[in-house]
């Protein structure tokens, strides 16, 4: 049985989405030929780099006008009208990827981006491919942009994101609450006490871990300052050069500064609170770690449906400015049953099994 894994290269998180089930397929379902492509591989030159290159410039400078474009095309009215124009130029930007599974015929078509989607969907309207479209919507809340007729399976990050599918028209038996996969390592198995001795930290100190993600985005630097003196900060630079070298040069009391990583699971398995933005997939893997978040420069648009919906589990705090943000660690840190209380939360919440749950559609 071939299976197609597939995603967009426009921000990490559907891919790391992509990355996590591809994983565990190819680790369990040893029966099934997996390939995990990125849909913009496959796509025109300019349109890639407008994908690749306009979000992230639309998000961090230009916040009002990535929401205004958000709820535009979200709002009944225009959104016809939008989709129309989108669905245009996906179909003849993306012509090699459309091709692509013409020709391999995959007998499923697991998407974690909503523009696979609707192509695969396209071709299966057309009766050009008859693969199984199973697409993973990557945050708590759902843009239109998620819904392709065609599609056979949405998998849904929480009962929220099902009840609004509900309300948009999809029918329930095309929708498994099943979570946002993420990879094996982000289990709560991990000697904390071993890893925080490896990275020299005090064992008996709160920890904060400070993280937003790849371009390293937010007032990071004031925030480590106002907290240094009561907590123990693990800041993640990530890309942001900058502020890595800044951070470097002032080697500020408490605070251990980190660039880009590839060991998140270790930072977060050592920490009592994450500070962090509300992208889904961080959301998904704090979750698993059993991490209290504190949400911080989040964009409009999904970011805030993402905290209105772990808000209704009684999940994160967004505080409007670093005096709260202190305020918050500070409580938490003084009140350890206060925790374990949200840690419980969490834990309910949280889908560890997400991946193998996904796997079991596969048949």
């Amino acid at each position: 049985m071939k299976v197609l894994i597939t995603y967009a290269s426009a921000g990490g998180g559907h891919l790391r989405a992509a990355e996590a089930i591809f994983d565990f397929l190819k680790n369990n379902r040893k029966n099934l030929e997996v390939e995990l492509e990125d849909i913009l591989a496959y796509s025109s030159p300019f349109f890639r780099f407008c994908y690749i290159r306009g979000y992230p410039v639309l998000v961090h400078y230009a916040n009002p006008v990535w929401g205004f474009f958000f709820f535009l095309t979200e709002f009944w009215i225009f959104r016809w009208f939008s989709r129309k124009i989108a669905s245009a130029i996906n179909y003849l930007s993306c012509r090699n990827f459309r091709g692509y599974l013409e020709k391999k015929d995959f007998d499923f078509i697991i998407s974690a981006h909503f523009l696979a989607s609707e192509l695969a969907a396209g071709l299966k309207l057309k009766n050009k491919i008859k693969s199984k479209l199973v697409t993973i919507i990557t945050d708590y809340g759902v843009h239109p942009f998620w819904l392709s007729k065609g599609t056979d399976l949405y998998i849904a990050a929480s009962q929220p994101t099902k009840d609004k599918l509900l309300n948009m028209g999809i029918e329930e038996q095309r929708i498994k609450v099943f979570g946002i996969p993420v990879s094996r390592n982000f289990n709560k198995g991990q000697d904390k006490n071993k890893l925080k001795s490896e990275l020299g930290l005090d064992l008996n100190k709160f920890t904060v871990l400070i993280m937003t993600g790849s371009f390293g985005s937010g007032p990071l630097e004031k925030i480590a300052k106002s907290l240094m003196n009561d907590v123990q900060i693990l800041l993640v630079c990530a890309r942001n050069k900058k502020l890595f070298d800044s951070l470097s040069r002032e080697n500020l009391k408490n605070v251990k500064v980190f660039g880009f990583i590839d060991n998140p699971e270790e930072l977060m398995a050592v920490s009592d609170v994450i500070i962090t933005k509300p992208g889904g997939l961080s959301i998904a893997e704090s979750l698993n770690m059993g991490l209290f978040p504190i949400f911080i420069s989040s964009i409009p648009g999904q970011e805030m449906e993402n905290i209105r919906i772990l808000a209704s589990y009684g999940i994160g705090v967004f505080p409007k400015s670093i005096k709260q943000i202190k305020e918050v660690v500070l409580e938490l840190k003084d009140n350890p049953q206060k925790l374990a209380d949200l840690k419980n939360k969490i834990a309910q919440a949280a889908k560890p099994g997400s991946c193998q749950e996904i796997s079991s559609v596969i048949r």
